[in-house]
């Protein structure tokens, strides 16, 4: 009696066609710098619009009020923006079937002129929990503003905050204040690190509560950053601080402009010296 034939494997049944489950994920390809998608397609109407062209700046990409959701316009918009891990937490959980365990990322993302982004996420892998930490932090990113807030100081340049800024998560408390020209980060490390990314270059900060806990704190430092974002400031507020919302290369501070003299009109004879 013949016996039944056992079916072959070819190669058909290895890439997706066989009885080995469905088609595996390609992986994305990208390009010399590692960092945006050769055959990136935009989901949204954000990631359609900077693709094509008609935004080609990270303030304009913020003002149209449309959801960020995909970290490769950052990658476009902003390709100079930089991360830091801020915190790495190891989580057990005991179960039926043994000891597992997890990993809890927290990243900071900005380009130390006027971005700042921080994200989170967890996984039993470290380098993959730090590269989706890493997207939405650049999903997170914010634009703040720089001025010379400082009453002694006065210098008319967007090197510190502008105005006091208070942040708060779960216990941890966090106050910002305009410092003069030279004084530096006068903070905590982890404050340190996101101002830096800011690209705030002095501050006074003084906290409250147990920051001790590296989430929280790092929460409430990006909280006070948010509210300097969103604060309602008047026109001559924003002339008298020097105020500057984003990059520096893309607008020069308005008190700079209004204290320069003014040039004098051809023919003025100028005063001789002596």
């Amino acid at each position: 009696m013949p016996q039944p034939q056992r079916p072959q494997r070819g190669p058909q049944g290895r890439q997706g066609g066989g009885s080995r489950g469905g088609p595996r994920r390609r992986r994305r390809q990208f390009d010399d710098d590692n960092k945006t998608p050769l055959m990136w397609v935009p989901k949204t109407q954000l990631g359609r619009l900077v693709k094509s062209g008609e935004i080609t700046t990270m303030s304009d990409a913020l003002k149209t009020g449309l959801p960020l959701r995909e970290a490769e316009i950052v990658d476009i918009l902003l390709p100079d923006v930089v991360d830091e891990v801020i915190d790495v937490k190891m989580v057990q959980r005991m179960t039926d079937s043994g000891r597992r365990v997890r990993f809890v990322i927290t990243v900071a993302v900005g380009n130390s002129d006027g971005f700042v982004g921080l994200g989170q996420s967890k996984g039993k892998e470290v380098g993959m929990s730090i590269k989706r930490a890493i997207e939405n932090a650049k999903i997170n990113i914010i634009e703040i503003r720089r001025g010379c807030g400082s009453w002694e100081c006065r210098c008319g340049t967007p090197h510190t905050v502008p105005f006091q800024v208070t942040g708060k998560s779960g216990s941890v408390e966090v106050t910002f204040k305009p410092a003069p020209r030279g004084i530096g980060l006068a903070t905590g490390d982890v404050a340190k690190k996101i101002l830096k990314l800011a690209g705030v270059a002095d501050c006074w900060g003084f906290t409250e509560g147990k920051t001790k806990t590296v989430v929280n704190y790092a929460k409430s430092v990006f909280n006070a950053l948010m509210k300097n974002a969103e604060m309602r400031i008047t026109e001559s507020e924003i002339t008298k601080l020097g105020i500057l919302k984003g990059s520096i290369a893309m607008a020069p501070p308005a008190s700079v402009a209004a204290s320069a003299p003014p040039a004098p009109p051809a023919g003025t004879p100028q005063p001789s010296e002596g």
